[in-house]
């Protein structure tokens, strides 16, 4: 029997080659300045961290699809989450060390990326786009009618990076589409979505919800006027101010918004499961899913927060150039650290949460213990 070779560090991490890859468009880095070899090894860097954020999400996402989910899947899908937090946290870190870079060290060798751009990282697209980033919300670079022009190769033909992000659409569900049918099945008041008398629970759930919404409202517009807030001008003005903050609480939650009515039954039902969770997490059976809830807004707010951050690399760097890929630079990263929201009805849920005394109580908070058949 022949006994295997010793593993070496250097054959099992491939320093050599990894060491290899920081040349840009020269035949050897040697022939790159620092600078340009820095910019290089940062976005490579990125691009590597990408790719252990695809793997979480598409685990997680996988661990959320089946009809049952059990606490074990729940407990691990927040642990890959919470990666892809760490992930983000640790990519955005990696503009400081940009940052050490002066606008006419880094216009050295911009010319040369042309029309390069990170538009153009088909890694990102595929996290997005496994997030449940829709089509209708991206915002065109430039003059392309669709996102996919920019991954293009010169000539118009499909490049290795445009396959790959098409492949990632073809991968269904996205982590959104099973995260959203999962707590859709909450059970509410101790009622599931298949139960004969689902719909009335719910509606019951909302009313009393939105009752309590009535009542933060009237106890608001008094407390302001009593205190005479400070820029809130006169009473009436208070009044409009709240009375639309009500309204839209009650559009919410009934899901006016959307307009299919099949839809529609499906999102006023998550909005309330969402409510339920995040306002009986202290429950047994509430636990895991109000982790689940705080891991995917940090882990969207990370990587909100690592495009807000390389906008403000790119104008502290270049201030507001066209960008190389010809966006428009800076107002194009921040716009998108603005739109791209993926699990809105989670973040929207945070301004209409109630304080303890005024949302409704569990009619069956023993239905939520630890046993339960």
């Amino acid at each position: 029997m022949t006994r295997p070779l010793p593993t070496a560090y250097w054959n099992y991490i491939r320093v050599e080659q990894l060491l290899g890859l920081q040349q840009g468009t020269a035949k050897s880095d040697r022939d790159l300045g620092d600078d340009e070899v820095r910019f290089i090894v940062i976005h490579q860097i990125d691009e590597l961290w990408f790719k252990v954020v695809l793997r979480e999400l598409a685990a997680a996402r996988d661990l959320f699809a089946p009809q049952h989910v059990s606490d074990d899947a729940v407990a691990a899908a927040v642990q890959r989450l919470r990666r892809v937090t760490i992930c983000f946290e640790l990519a955005t870190q990696n503009f400081r060390l940009m940052e050490t870079m002066s606008t006419q060290d880094y216009l050295t060798f911009r010319d040369k990326l042309h029309p390069a751009s990170g538009f153009q990282s088909a890694q990102m697209r595929e996290i997005e786009i496994l997030l449940g980033l829709a089509d209708d919300q991206r915002l065109p670079l430039g003059n392309e009618t669709s996102y996919f022009d920019a991954l293009r190769n010169a000539d118009g033909s499909d490049s290795t990076a445009l396959l790959q992000v098409r492949a990632r659409q073809r991968d269904l569900p996205t982590l959104k589409q099973a995260v959203d049918t999962w707590l859709h099945r909450t059970p509410i008041d101790g009622s599931q979505p298949d139960d004969p008398n689902d719909a009335a629970v719910v509606e019951r759930f909302v009313e009393r919800y939105l009752s309590g919404h009535a009542t933060l409202h009237d106890r608001a517009i008094e407390h302001a006027v009593a205190m005479q807030v400070q820029g809130a001008g006169d009473e009436e003005a208070l009044r409009r101010r709240y009375g639309a903050q009500l309204a839209a609480a009650q559009r919410h939650m009934r899901a006016e918004d959307v307009e299919d009515p099949k839809r529609r039954a499906f999102v006023r039902r998550l909005r309330a499961a969402i409510l339920f969770v995040d306002s009986n997490r202290r429950l047994p059976l509430l636990s895991w899913p109000g982790q689940v809830i705080d891991t995917l807004v940090e882990c969207e707010q990370a990587m909100l927060i690592f495009r807000q951050r390389h906008a403000r690399m790119v104008e502290r760097v270049i201030g507001r150039r066209i960008g190389t890929g010809g966006s428009d630079g800076v107002a194009y990263l921040d716009e998108t650290a603005l739109r791209y929201r993926v699990f809105t009805e989670i973040w929207s849920a945070r301004t209409l949460l109630l304080p303890p005394d005024l949302a409704p109580d569990v009619e069956d908070a023993d239905w939520y213990g630890l046993r339960h058949d």
